[in-house]
């Protein structure tokens, strides 16, 4: 009886698809290839005729801050911002780190310099060390992330706004990090600096 049940339902649901005598591939085409209003297409429901629509007034895009066209943009008054426009935090770093791991590293290498198996192989131009680009402003690193630069496309779609801040901080880190001289290091790191080139030898 139990191993009837499940069959039962299975033709109580076949019992009402419309597929008639479409083939598999088709049924699963179905919403792809269903009626609907493209973009520049004309649409008889509205008056103006037209398919796309004008955002209600009042709305405003998921990623426009009023008030703060340098978070949103990287930029003001059409310029790169030199600095990072959002706090930076431990936990802005963190995050930035982890993104940075997933998406970036995979081309510019976990250090930022340009050091990676995909690069190895890269039979075109190779992805710049970021950790040499220190005279670069924060806006330029967000707006290369943003909208793409050179043969590297934008990855908007993979880092969201608020993360791609984080991002460009930790490659400011990543650039501090292998940039900086060993006097300008905390004491106790520049210590710990000479014991392991003691080790070593």
């Amino acid at each position: 009886m139990r191993a009837f049940l499940p069959l039962a339902a299975a033709v109580a649901v076949l019992g009402g698809c419309t597929c008639g005598d479409l083939s598999s591939s088709q049924i699963l085409q179905r919403m792809e290839t269903q009626e609907k209003y493209l973009p520049y297409r004309s649409n008889d429901l509205f008056a103006d005729g037209r398919s796309m629509r004008t955002p209600p007034e009042g709305t405003i895009p998921r990623e426009r801050l009023v008030g703060h066209p340098d978070i949103a943009t990287g930029e003001l008054n059409g310029q790169p911002v030199a600095e990072i426009p959002v706090p930076v935090t431990q936990e802005l770093l963190v995050r930035g780190r982890h993104r940075y791991e997933i998406v970036c590293a995979t081309c510019h290498g976990l250090v930022g310099n340009g050091d990676s198996m995909v690069a190895d192989n890269m039979a075109t131009r190779l992805p710049p060390s970021l950790v040499a680009l220190t005279d670069k402003p924060a806006g330029f690193f967000y707006k290369a992330i943003t909208l793409g630069f050179g043969l590297m496309p934008s990855f908007a779609g993979e880092i969201p706004m608020d993360e791609r801040w984080a991002v460009v901080a930790y490659v400011r880190a990543l650039q501090l990090s292998q940039n900086a001289p060993v006097q300008s290091l905390p004491e106790d790191v520049q210590r710990r600096l000479r014991e392991g080139q003691t080790w070593s030898r």
